[in-house]
């Protein structure tokens, strides 16, 4: 921990909602290779704007949303699968379900699913506890989408 983590304590003085946390779920999973490229950063932001939590937001909002995401990843020095662990803070039962349905139907929509984006899977299932039925149903549905 750094001088000012010590001085200011180890908590950040607001902790994240649920809405910039199911955005990092976004982000985890689409950065599930290690990097975001820039078709990837706007396909997310097209993506989160079909959403509720974030289709009524302006463009300053979203910008501040997305900026919550980046710290949070920054702080697991960029490390998305080990920043995975803040997801354990969704409040919401209903939100956690959803940052699973969102991974899964972004990790299809690239085609084949590799082994980076399965093991990032894995880990969000397990941090959001969504249980091994649902994640099968989950599964099968999205998959249904992306079936030619």
């Amino acid at each position: 921990m750094g001088l000012l983590g010590k001085l200011m304590g180890a908590k950040p003085a607001k902790a994240p909602t649920d809405d910039v946390l199911l955005l990092h779920s976004i982000f985890c999973i689409a950065a599930a290779d290690g990097s975001i490229e820039d078709s990837e950063d706007e396909m997310i932001r097209a993506y989160a704007n079909t959403l509720p939590e974030f289709r009524d937001m302006d463009g300053a909002e979203f910008n501040k949303a997305m900026e919550q995401s980046v710290k949070i990843s920054h702080k697991y020095n960029r490390d998305m699968k080990s920043s995975l662990v803040v997801l354990n803070e969704i409040q919401s039962d209903a939100v956690r379900k959803k940052a699973f349905v969102l991974a899964v139907d972004i990790a299809m929509s690239s085609g084949d699913i590799d082994e980076s984006e399965e093991e990032m899977l894995e880990a969000m299932q397990r941090i959001l506890r969504v249980d091994d039925a649902l994640a099968t149903k989950i599964i099968e549905v999205i998959a249904l989408k992306y079936t030619k």
